[in-house]
């Protein structure tokens, strides 16, 4: 059994990996021993991180623009000149927009949908011969969704795409998996609840209380939370696991 936990030696890719959500879970990959890598727009957020983060192990920045399927392709392709395989995708990034119903616009429509949707699909689809080179009956390779709790319930905000895209992500993530089990490759989805980020900021102890007062658990998000439940489903331990959406938010879905 030694080992069942471990995901030392692997390989990463976690798309917006330079704030929030993205970096927490780089921050724990890192600590781990996986060789990570991390997408993002900014090249400068992105490099600082990963300098930041490679005191604790390898931390690679990878710069790129997922918001349009080229920009995913391109992104695919850099990564594929650096690395011959890939344990473990993780589909993070993502972006949100609200509007009243009256005057929500096409525009913020699609700008969610194309992120927080369309590129995962085709940036998994773009990086599947990595993932299926790193595959194997005895180490699986894990292509992990960052999902919402906006997409299992609906909140009080009128983010009527994102509450579409994120639901959509869940269910997609289950297609996904039923076509690569096969293959050796695992595909589940996280729905996050409250974890510091720019979609759900904490810079005021007020704001940080009343979320808390919201999570049955009476707090908010971790690194450790998110970050260890991603290594978790990279790790021999979560072999047998696919198709899944964990619920990771304190019991705010209850």
């Amino acid at each position: 059994m030694n080992g069942l936990l471990s995901v030392e030696g692997k390989t990463a890719l976690v798309t917006g990996g330079g704030s929030g959500i993205g970096r927490m879970i780089a921050q724990v990959l890192v600590a781990q021993g996986v060789r990570t890598y991390i997408v993002g727009r900014t090249a400068a957020t992105l490099e600082a991180t990963a300098a930041e983060l490679s005191a604790s192990g390898t931390c690679i920045a990878l710069p790129g623009d997922l918001s349009n399927v080229a920009g995913g392709r391109a992104v695919a392709a850099a990564f594929a000149a650096l690395e011959p395989r890939l344990d473990l995708l993780v589909n993070n990034a993502g972006t949100m927009y609200d509007a009243p119903l009256d005057s929500f616009t096409e525009e913020g429509w699609d700008q969610v949908v194309d992120l927080n949707l369309k590129s995962v699909f085709f940036l998994t689809q773009a990086l599947l011969p990595q993932l299926r080179a790193a595959a194997s009956a005895e180490s699986h390779a894990a292509v992990v969704n960052i999902g919402s709790i906006g997409g299992l319930r609906i909140g009080p905000k009128e983010n009527y795409s994102y509450q579409a895209a994120k639901a959509a992500l869940h269910h997609m993530s289950g297609g996904l998996a039923k076509r690569l089990a096969a293959e050796n490759i695992t595909v589940n989805a996280i729905a996050p609840g409250f974890f510091p980020s720019a979609l759900t900021p904490v810079d005021k102890p007020e704001i940080v209380e009343m979320m808390s007062n919201m999570v049955p658990r009476k707090r908010i998000g971790t690194p450790e939370d998110i970050g260890g439940t991603v290594a978790f489903l990279a790790s021999r331990a979560a072999s047998f696991i696919t198709g899944a959406v964990i619920p990771l938010e304190g019991g705010m879905a209850l």
